[in-house]
């Protein structure tokens, strides 16, 4: 390919040669496991929710608002390190885990706009899957504990609750910090409250080469974590100890040309 055909080649967007090959890496079998993840994910939240209710008093609220902002922190930055780990590193090529979990970080660099095309399955199906275990946990030890759950145990599980709902809804935000237009006023009214992901907060992890502001639930931890260079320190060790440098793969797939 010679300099004027390279030229020619989109930067990014859909129509570039690697948004293109990884839009259809998205299989039947994927799309069959997100509905069974997304499906079973609001089963149990529904569950969860009237078990919860029916063992909570209300000298818990207190302690339960206390939940909810340890559970926003803590799920904002589970968000960053799974954000991280895939952006940074790992290939389409891993057996299961690269087609299924990787390549959705790889297009996305490549094509940022593509979130916003997907419907509510495709945008919420990976992390459904990743609540289930805790919200099996939750319903099973309700159930089966019954009277034996005390105050303490209630304030325990509210708050695995309270992360489950922000991890599955994370990807939500991450989509809607990419949609500039028709937005309900309410999402817009959260964004601008910083209490999910706002657009003009997430536009700095999108400058390449994608090496920062990793949390996308809230992003109430990018700036602390970003000054104390958290995620640099982290590349740095791992770099040191397997000599495998960031990002190698996400390049490969940006550079792509045909």
């Amino acid at each position: 390919m010679d300099d004027r055909e390279k030229a020619a080649v989109p930067r990014w967007g859909r129509n570039h040669p690697g948004a293109r090959s990884l839009a259809e890496g998205y299989t039947t079998g994927k799309r069959t496991l997100e509905v069974f993840s997304v499906s079973s994910c609001i089963f149990l939240f529904f569950i969860d929710t009237l078990l919860l209710l029916s063992h909570t008093q209300r000298s818990h609220v207190t302690w339960i608002i206390a939940d909810i902002v340890f559970a926003i922190l803590a799920a904002d930055f589970s968000s960053g390190f799974v954000h991280w780990a895939a952006d940074t590193w790992g290939s389409v090529n891993i057996p299961i885990v690269g087609k299924a979990f990787i390549r959705p970080f790889r297009e996305h660099h490549i094509d940022p706009t593509a979130i916003t095309r997907h419907d509510w399955i495709q945008t919420n199906g990976d992390n459904c899957l990743l609540t289930l275990g805790p919200l099996c946990y939750i319903a099973y030890q309700l159930m089966t504990k019954g009277s034996e759950v005390t105050n303490q145990s209630v304030f325990f599980y509210w708050f695995w609750f309270i992360l489950a709902l922000f991890v599955t809804f994370t990807n939500q935000f991450h989509k809607w910090s990419h949609t500039y237009y028709g937005l309900p006023k309410w999402v817009e009214t959260l964004q601008d409250w910083h209490v999910i992901l706002p657009r003009k907060h997430h536009r700095v992890h999108h400058v390449s080469p994608h090496e920062t502001y990793f949390c996308i639930s809230t992003g109430w931890l990018n700036y602390p974590l970003e000054c104390i260079q958290f995620w640099q320190g982290l590349e740095f060790v791992i770099t040191k100890l397997t000599g495998i440098k960031p990002r190698q793969d996400d390049l490969q797939w940006a550079n792509k040309t045909e």
